[in-house]
């Protein structure tokens, strides 16, 4: 049975996309067969592994309103010898929330074409948009678990505790089975004193799993989108590789 695991924040720029292209890669990498799932309008994820968005003629907004089944619209590997199978976005899917407007169970649209593909995959991955919106919500319905990426900045802790109170009301109301994975840091800089005291902060307030990986700000993990590629095919002997590996490993130990 595959586990599917969002990944979200509602605050931009914080390494979400990063994250869930990487992760997706690195647990490829070790092994498993992995289903990228873009729910984000911007399509970085799509484009991130391998996907020329202008190629595509079935996206996740077809499914989503009820277009086409989510056989149709699954890149297969678009990335050659790795294992990542992607369902991509587009960015009509930022119409899809008006047009499911009066739409019976329009929480569980994803969910339930999730379930029909579900043991095909090791892992299914979702990266939700940086917005507290109905996309995340079918995300998190379609979830086994949630992973929280937080930048080393000062406002990290802020809106944190709105995304809480979300996935609490999504466990209360809609998927009783959803878990908070853990919070991963990312962006961080060994040279500035604040990045430690986010961290340190972050641990003293959150009542939270908290992965030991730490995600560096790495020049080569920001090149690596505008050539398709994830880190570590882009780069395998960066920092930024390490570390997906090292985060990727954790996640399949916690499953096990």
């Amino acid at each position: 049975m595959g586990r599917v695991i969002a990944i979200a924040n509602q605050k931009g720029g914080v390494g979400k996309t990063t994250t869930a292209i990487n992760l997706s890669a690195s647990l490829a990498s070790s092994g498993k067969k992995v289903l990228a799932i873009d729910m984000d309008p911007q399509g970085n994820m799509s484009s991130g592994l391998g996907v020329d968005k202008n190629e595509v003629e079935k996206t996740i907004y077809e499914l989503i309103i009820g277009k086409c089944k989510i056989k149709e619209c699954i890149c297969k590997e678009p990335i050659e010898n790795l294992s990542v199978d992607v369902l991509p976005s587009s960015i009509d899917l930022s119409a899809a929330e008006i047009e499911l407007i009066g739409v019976d169970n329009k929480e569980y649209i994803l969910r339930d074409e999730v379930e029909k593909i579900k043991d095909n995959y090791d892992f299914i991955i979702i990266d939700c948009p940086p917005a507290l919106s109905m996309l995340t919500i079918n995300a998190m319905t379609t979830s086994d678990s949630v992973i929280v990426p937080i930048q080393c900045e000062y406002y990290a802790l802020e809106g944190l505790s709105q995304l809480m109170h979300t996935i609490e009301l999504v466990q209360d109301r809609l998927n009783p089975k959803l878990e908070m994975e853990g919070v991963v840091f990312t962006m961080y800089d060994a040279r500035t004193n604040l990045s430690l005291q986010v961290v340190e902060n972050v641990k003293d307030n959150l009542n939270q799993n908290i992965y030991k990986t730490i995600i560096p700000r790495n020049v080569r993990l920001a090149e690596a989108p505008s050539y398709g590629l994830p880190i570590n095919l882009y780069d395998p002997k960066s920092k930024g590789t390490e570390s997906y590996m090292l985060l990727a490993e954790e996640v399949i130990n916690k499953g096990e």
